[in-house]
């Protein structure tokens, strides 16, 4: 099965260029929960909000949809996107003016659903503007929205979902390339786990183009991450998924950080766990980052994991470096169960440890520990 074509996000304005497909690393991408509107972008609000997305990308975010349902949603995204250098997709259903107004913006990507966005003249306009300005769009294809005559063969038992959702995405593909438009993604989302892994693998037998992998409508966060692990991990190993979304009834953090995971977990699984040495195949198209594994927390304990794990998360999954991080509550699974980590914190009776690769290094009061971890993480 071969890998995918590659193209380019971004790259103008002052957006940071990115690389989508081939042997590129999966690309993580979340979606913006809220409205957005002209008051958001205003004072403070304007301040908080430039700042939460900041934060997004230092945890991997590579890219950031938003809804456009109108031109004034619109207008709003692209004066956002004139402040950031983080890449925005903007999502576009049923009205192509509001995707070609969103083309006059420094708008990285758009998404639009050719099923419901108008006529073929309207679709050439939104694709020769696009092609234009080197803006690639993606294909969505959904369970739920199948086109009438694919819902039909269905329902009727002629083909199955995933056949379904790659026939309705191969013909739309069909579309764009009588326009001679190339730079395109795809995305055959439904919220069946076996529907999405077969979907997916019979297109990367048909086409190269770039896949957006996902489940949709997963669920909340510890339902839905586990669908979702299930789900992309095996297309993952396979070298099927170029750019991914964990689809959480949760915050857009969480969605990041469980799509970061995801890739972890690739990382462990094809070349052995974070023990292994440097990346190589498909480990490499994880990209980079920590790995932060900590203990439950028991009856033993004499450090709070679980609070030091929530304080501490936000800065250890902006690290751009790869290492494992290891908060442990106790001697039992401090230094060694966790020799392995090139950082570890652990309690020992009245005292907490710091450790590296199983040596302990400091050993401070409870009220010093934040501020020792931290001198310590400097040093990786």
């Amino acid at each position: 099965m071969g890998s995918s074509r590659t193209m380019r996000i971004g790259g103008f304005g002052r957006l940071r260029e990115l690389s989508l497909g081939g042997e590129a690393p999966v690309l993580i991408q979340t979606m913006w929960k809220d409205r957005l509107d002209p008051s958001h972008l205003e004072g403070e609000a304007g301040e908080a909000l430039l700042k939460r997305i900041e934060g997004l990308e230092r945890l991997g975010c590579g890219l950031l949809r938003f809804a456009v349902p109108d031109l004034q949603a619109a207008e709003t995204l692209g004066e956002l996107a004139s402040r950031l250098s983080l890449p925005l997709c903007a999502d576009i259903h049923f009205d192509h003016t509001i995707a070609l107004r969103c083309l006059d913006f420094p708008i990285a990507k758009l998404r639009i659903n050719p099923g419901n966005i108008g006529s073929p003249g309207r679709v050439e306009k939104v694709l020769l503007k696009a092609g234009g300005k080197k803006v690639p769009i993606r294909i969505g294809v959904n369970a739920g929205s199948l086109p009438p005559e694919l819902r039909r063969r269905f329902e009727s038992g002629e083909i199955d979902r995933g056949e379904a959702l790659v026939r309705a995405a191969l013909d739309e593909l069909g579309h764009f390339e009588q326009f001679g438009f190339d730079r395109v993604v795809v995305s055959m989302k439904a919220s069946g786990i076996a529907d999405t892994i077969k979907a997916n693998r019979l297109f990367r037998q048909q086409s190269d183009v770039p896949l957006h992998i996902g489940v949709t409508e997963a669920g909340p966060l510890i339902a839905g991450t586990v669908r979702s692990t299930a789900a992309l991990l095996p297309l993952l190993s396979e070298g099927i998924g170029d750019t991914l979304r964990v689809s959480l009834s949760d915050t857009e953090e969480n969605e990041v950080i469980a799509g970061r995971e995801i890739l972890t977990a690739l990382r462990d699984t094809s070349a052995g766990g974070p023990q292994s040495g440097s990346p190589q195949g498909s480990r490499s198209r994880a990209g980079r980052g920590a790995v932060i594994v900590s203990c439950p927390r028991c009856g033993r304990n004499s450090f709070d994991t679980l609070a030091f794990t929530a304080r501490w998360k936000d800065r250890l999954y902006a690290l751009d470096t790869d290492c494992t991080i290891a908060v442990m509550g106790c001697a039992v699974n401090g230094p060694g169960e966790a020799k392995h980590a090139d950082l570890g914190i652990t309690g020992a009776g009245n005292k907490v440890l710091i450790f590296k690769k199983g040596k302990v290094v400091r050993t401070v009061d409870a009220p010093e520990a934040d501020g020792a971890f931290g001198e310590e993480l400097k040093t990786l």
